[in-house]
């Protein structure tokens, strides 16, 4: 039972993993480009003018921040847009009566969103080299923050894929909530530039959190505390992938 687990597991990542291989040019390419405008929009020609923030360079505190938004879009637009397509087309009923559990299903494509992000993140970084030396202070939580990070929003992107009815469902979300979110989660600038009140209402966006536990690992300072940040990504964790099982078991949007 559990190496044929194992090997379902494993078959649905690795097809999860090939899908945007596949088409490396417009999923791995496209966010380097992008992270790349940012750095010399935002680093150089802006960033001179602002001098430092946080006591560091404008272009090494945003660093963290660009790795971690493409990071937050690249695992959440992978998983929505595959798991629509295998029940737009209906291969998804195949798995669903397969004899492996639900879990199996959930972890192949999450697997297969992380494993996206992880590489656009070595990528970003790489290009973030081009611009600003990267100093790297507590490499344990940039590993823990940034796993936890993309299973967060791969998952959610699961649970996109399993509402949607059309494909511009699946643009809603990121579109009205995580855009939004990211831009106002302390990527460029710090919560303590904000008056008192804003820096509160800051602090119930669940994207500063991450944003900010990120940045620590690598600059070792934050606005908010770490570890807090480690503990909250573990609960969204597992609220989402509880709540991913669920509906997948219930066959919300997938039964008629």
């Amino acid at each position: 039972m559990g190496n044929r687990n194992l090997v379902a597991l494993k078959t649905i990542w690795i097809k999860e993993c090939t899908r945007f291989l596949r088409i490396w040019i417009q999923t791995l390419v496209p966010p380097a480009i992008t992270m790349s405008l940012y750095f010399v929009i935002f680093g150089s020609l802006i960033g001179e003018r602002i001098g430092t923030m946080g006591g560091f360079t404008y272009m090494e505190f945003i660093v963290p921040g660009l790795i971690m938004m493409s990071i937050i879009t690249n695992s959440y637009s992978n998983v929505s847009s595959s798991f629509f397509s295998a029940k737009f087309q209906r291969n998804i009923e195949e798995l669903i009566v397969a004899p492996v559990p639900t879990w199996v299903i959930i972890f192949g494509f999450v697997g297969g969103g992380v494993a996206r992000a992880l590489i656009i993140g070595v990528i970003v970084t790489c290009v973030s080299m081009l611009f600003v030396d990267i100093r790297i202070h507590n490499f344990f939580v940039i590993v823990v923050t940034l796993f936890l990070t993309s299973v967060l929003f791969a998952t959610a992107g699961l649970i996109n894929g399993i509402y949607a009815k059309t494909f511009d469902d699946i643009s809603v979300i990121p579109t009205f909530v995580l855009t939004p979110l990211t831009y106002l989660g302390g990527v460029f600038y710090s919560l303590s530039l904000l008056p008192e009140f804003w820096q509160m209402v800051s602090q119930a966006n669940p994207i500063v959190y991450m944003v900010n536990g990120f940045r620590y690992g690598f600059l070792g300072a934050s606005d908010v505390n770490h570890w807090l940040s480690i503990a909250l990504l573990i609960g969204f964790n597992l609220v989402l992938l509880l709540l991913a099982n669920f509906l997948l078991k219930r066959g919300s949007g997938i039964r008629s």
